[in-house]
């Protein structure tokens, strides 16, 4: 029998991070995995997936530098090589977690854990079982992805994330059925390798929840890219076909069918809530097999918490690491629990092209609760840093409350987006006002500026774009 402070089940962005920082602050900690450290996030998912976007990127930069006067013969991608490279670079990150739990006393055990009551587990280790007996635990369990009828995931014709992240060969065809973040994503990277993309959406906008102004720019790009999008279509099921895969298809129209060499299924995650022992421990879930938590991350049993993907919310990787944070302190310093982190204070990054990211109210949800607002917006195509870049594409938009003129939320489209946004976290997380971001000098020329003059613009006062017309009534 294993005793132990705080069991950790999970070892991915929220579970270790977790781990971590209850051992800073004096627990002993059992971390418990079944798979590899970091989880989904950095071997099949963030960190791979932004090692093959950067890879594109280049690619596509190169083609396009042709405009500047750079001209290169003869091209070419060893998608076999770079595969090795990335499977090493993610090795070392995974050693590097290793380093971090060892040279924090976290103890880790590999195995499959299974709650056994509200204080026990049991792991089903390669050693045989061990019974652990704990006074807290986390769940970090995180999620998975969704399957739907007629398209099982077979790494053959049906690629799953994991799957489309490790080809060594670039399909002539990909036919993408999903156009949110993941589909969209993977699907603007072969498209700039030289894939033919389709994109197939059940919804009529593609990035589905995303302000429209923002994905507006993405659908513009992809057809740059020559990427070919159906939207409110619901692919219906495939067959194999003279060395293709042939997909059904219901559109507006009625039916139609459309080949491919390759199937990328991206419907969404679930949560990874089933075989964990709950109900042992007393430990509900909602219908969609969420864990059900207070504002503390607490669940239904009394000193067992849940973060991350398997917690109803937006499934991200941040959102899991900063939970982990929140949950140790609630652990090791009571009575007084780390304060709940606003859900308008998580980013969201979109590793498109152009790229987007946005924190705190969006205009629609601003006006929706029925505040008073003041909108800023300006165009990076009046960016002299973006222009430089041959990137002009896209805009900042800042919200912010008409009386006080606190910024409320910040959403961009344009390049290096995924960057930029750090510093509308800290402004809408400090409360800061347009003034506080219009009088702290940004150095030139660079793309935070466009930040300073979206802010600039709420209040009329942008430079280098002109106010808007006056409305005159007729």
């Amino acid at each position: 029998m294993i005793q132990t402070q705080v069991l950790v089940i999970g070892a991915g962005p929220g579970g270790y991070v977790a781990a971590i920082k209850l051992a800073k602050l004096g627990k002993k900690v059992l971390l418990v995995d079944k798979h590899k450290l970091g989880g989904e996030c950095l071997n099949y998912g963030c960190i791979p997936s932004k090692a093959l976007i950067a890879l594109a990127n280049n690619v596509h930069k190169i083609k396009k530098a042709k405009e500047m006067g750079v001209e290169i013969q003869g091209l070419s991608v060893n998608l076999e090589k770079f595969q090795a490279w990335k499977n090493n670079m993610v090795g070392n990150l995974g050693r590097g977690i290793q380093g971090l739990l060892k040279g924090n006393s976290v103890n880790f055990l590999a195995g499959e854990a299974v709650l056994t009551g509200p204080r026990s587990a049991k792991v089903k280790a390669a050693g045989g079982d061990e019974e652990i007996v704990f006074e807290h635990a986390i769940l970090a369990t995180g999620s998975k992805p969704m399957e739907i009828p007629g398209f099982a995931v077979d790494g053959q014709w049906v690629l799953g994330s994991k799957e489309a992240l490790d080809l060594i060969r670039l399909p002539e065809s990909l036919l993408v059925i999903g156009g949110g973040v993941i589909g969209l994503e993977i699907g603007t990277l072969y498209a700039k390798l030289g894939a033919q993309v389709t994109v197939v959406e059940f919804m009529s906008q593609l990035l589905p929840g995303l302000e429209p102004d923002l994905a507006a720019y993405v659908l513009r790009s992809l057809g740059k890219l020559g990427v070919k999008i159906y939207l409110g279509a619901q692919a219906l099921g495939y067959s194999v076909e003279g060395g293709r895969a042939v997909v059904k298809l219901k559109i507006s129209e009625g039916e139609a069918q459309m080949s491919a060499e390759k199937i990328f299924l991206c419907v969404g995650r679930r949560p990874n809530s089933q075989n964990l022992g709950l109900e042992a421990a007393g430990i509900e879930v909602d219908n969609k097999g969420f864990i059900q938590v207070n504002e503390h991350g607490e669940t239904t049993a009394s000193g067992i918490y849940a973060i991350g993907d398997v917690t109803p919310g937006p499934l991200l990787a941040h959102r899991s690491s900063s939970e982990g944070i929140a949950v140790a302190q609630a652990i090791a310093l009571p009575p007084s629990p780390h304060p709940p982190i606003p859900p308008s204070f998580i980013p969201w990054a979109v590793f498109t092209d152009p790229q987007i990211a946005c924190v705190g109210l969006s205009e629609k949800e601003a006006k929706e609760k029925g505040r008073p607002v003041l909108i800023g917006k300006f165009p990076f195509a009046a960016s002299g840093r973006a222009m430089a870049a041959g990137e002009p594409e896209g805009f900042v938009k800042v919200v912010a409350d008409k009386a006080t003129q606190k910024v409320l939320g910040v959403s961009m489209v344009g390049p290096e987006a995924s960057d930029l946004i750090s510093e509308a976290c800290l402004a809408v997380r400090l409360g800061a006002t347009i003034e506080d971001i219009a009088s702290t000098v940004h150095p030139h020329p660079t793309l935070p500026e466009a930040f300073v003059e979206a802010c600039e613009a709420a209040v009329g006062q942008a430079i280098h774009i002109l106010p808007p017309r006056p409305q005159i009534a007729t």
